[in-house]
């Protein structure tokens, strides 16, 4: 089944943003301490929570992929939402942490010197985690994954956080120590927003939130099928990776069995085409006998 392999696909992701946080986070906070920059240390601290939130990423997608059974009997794909969800929870505690943090040394200031070491260490790390950004944003979209689009969203703060961690220590090297404090409590408003607009998408999914563009444009291409004479309802939800969707339309009710699941066919296809991730449920219901205008073409293909 393509949803299975496009989910171990999905792994590759999710090891090389735990590849890419282990060293990204025992080089900063090394750096970060023999160069005394709190902003650097701060960016360490957060790759070090983001190799948790990348394993919980990893979890979701091994039991995503998980085939039906007696419980489940439409599978394990939403695992991976909850993954994400996951992931936002430990990135708000992590933000929180670093907010504190900073916050008491901006209301007890002490003396920094950071060395020009940290601010080739958070340059060199801003352009890894774009890198990384970019891999796993391509993989997503196409292999339609949650848990690894949340993935990408954190490798592509994690690069502004590094970027911004440069400036920070650019400025206390030019007399302005405080900055970098400062842009260590700006990292953890950064990791926050992040970690509240992957918090927002999964509960979004997980509570059947739908694409209302996506509905309207089904709605569309279905109603102008041929022989369908009322599309009466059009349902969807996110099941993970893929994409349930039920529509009840209004056919000829002289029409046989064979005649109306060719349009069921039609449909399913034209849903396809829309999103090649979208499994259709077609419900035929008979067209109000009262308006029904007999059209010799109901019967033919």
């Amino acid at each position: 089944m393509e949803q299975y392999t496009n989910l171990r696909a999905g792994e590759k992701g999710a090891y090389l943003s735990i590849i890419a946080y282990i060293f990204l986070s025992a080089l900063k906070l090394a750096a970060g301490y023999l160069g005394d920059s709190e902003a650097l240390k701060a960016d360490g601290l957060n790759n070090t929570t983001d190799i948790i939130a990348s394993v919980a990423v990893l979890i979701g997608l091994r039991i995503s992929q998980r085939p039906p059974d007696d419980d489940h009997r439409y599978g394990h794909f939403r695992a991976e939402t909850i993954a994400s969800l996951v992931a936002s929870f430990i990135m708000i505690y992590v933000g929180i942490e670093v907010l504190i943090s900073a916050g008491e040394k901006i209301a007890n200031p002490i003396d920094q010197n950071p060395s020009y070491l940290t601010i080739i260490v958070a340059v060199f790390s801003a352009a890894v985690m774009f890198a990384v950004y970019k891999y796993n944003l391509n993989l997503s979209k196409r292999i339609n994954s949650s848990a690894v689009k949340a993935a990408a969203y954190d490798n592509r703060s994690d690069a502004f956080v590094s970027i911004g961690t440069a400036i920070g220590i650019s400025a206390a090297l030019l007399g302005f120590p405080i900055v970098d404090t400062i842009t260590a409590f700006i990292i953890g408003l950064i990791i926050i927003k992040t970690a509240i607009e992957i918090f927002k998408e999964a509960v979004f999914s997980l509570t059947d939130g739908f694409d209302t563009e996506l509905i309207s444009s089904i709605e569309e291409r279905v109603s102008k099928i041929p022989r369908v004479r009322d599309v009466t309802d059009v349902r969807g939800r996110q099941h993970g990776s893929l994409i349930l969707v039920d529509i009840t339309v209004s056919v000829n009710p002289n029409l046989n069995v064979r005649d109306s699941h060719a349009i069921t066919e039609q449909i399913e296809n034209e849903v396809k085409q829309l999103n090649p991730y979208a499994t259709t449920l077609v419900h035929i219901e008979p067209y109000d006998p009262k308006e029904l205008i007999i059209c010799e073409d109901d019967f033919h293909f």
